[in-house]
């Protein structure tokens, strides 16, 4: 069974504007540093339940990615932080927050530099378009490269159903048509193996074991009557529905790429 850490940041240290949500470098009390998604930021806790379901998954599939931990936050922590936009998002911050092991010396993915083998085009884009994960595209790739190995990070964007959180059954069997600039599409001619493959692995019980690492306390969401557990039934319906009608994002990907040839 999947478990996460906890750890207590210590020191901010700087923030990482190029992403959309403003995280950040920071060191824990572990004595490694961590990029930190913030839960007070634009998507708030949501942004953090894509980041857990989606990286959870990956890890589950075996892709390599940075270890996930949860992240303390304390009340006093920020308050000496000079910049104004970054003391107000650490003090919407405090409490439990997400973080990647920071990957020191790592360098973006280029698939005009390292030509992805058809297989690892499959596998990524497959997972992608199962959490209908908007944020793989040639701008972004959201890969690095750390010691000569493909490693996968922030899943942030995934799951965009629960902005609304209405419908989610349709969202289930949307064929996520942005596939057609997932970064890895001109190489994913094996979607049909990786299928099989990837759904004896994503069982409904493996499912039901990720989705249970979402923290009570980001699952109370404003203008949502329901429980956590009962936002959490919503999670794992999604992506079972999802998984049990993969040809309706398999189909679409595979049209995508013979549009592109």
């Amino acid at each position: 069974m999947m478990e996460l850490r906890t750890v207590n940041v210590i020191r901010y240290i700087t923030p990482l504007r190029e992403g959309g949500s403003l995280p950040a470098l920071a060191e824990a009390d572990d004595g490694f540093k961590y990029v930190v998604k913030f839960r007070g930021s634009g998507h708030g806790t949501k942004m953090l339940v894509s980041e857990l379901i989606g990286g959870a998954i990956a890890h589950t599939l075996g892709f390599r990615l940075p270890e996930m931990v949860f992240i303390n936050l304390d009340e006093a922590f920020g308050r000496t932080e000079g910049d104004e936009e970054i003391q107000d998002l650490l003090q919407a911050s405090r409490g439990l927050n997400m973080g990647l092991h920071f990957l020191s010396g790592a360098l973006t993915f280029d698939p005009l530099v390292t030509v992805p083998d058809a297989k690892t085009a499959s596998q990524i884009l497959w997972m992608d378009a199962l959490l209908t994960n908007v944020d793989r595209t040639a701008k972004n790739t959201n890969m690095l490269m750390w010691h000569k190995e493909l490693w996968l990070i922030d899943h942030g964007a995934s799951l965009y159903f629960h902005h609304s959180w209405v419908n989610w059954e349709k969202y289930a069997l949307s064929p996520f048509p942005q596939v057609k600039d997932h970064v890895m599409l001109p190489y994913a001619t094996e979607l049909e193996i990786v299928d099989k493959e990837f759904k004896n692995i994503l069982t409904p019980e493996k499912i039901e074991e990720i989705v249970n690492l979402l923290p009570d306390d980001w699952l109370h969401w404003g203008g949502v009557d329901e429980s956590p557990d009962d936002i959490r039934r919503v999670y794992v319906g999604f992506l079972n529905e999802r998984l049990k009608h993969s040809e309706v994002f398999i189909k679409e990907a595979q049209h995508a790429r013979k549009a592109l040839i």
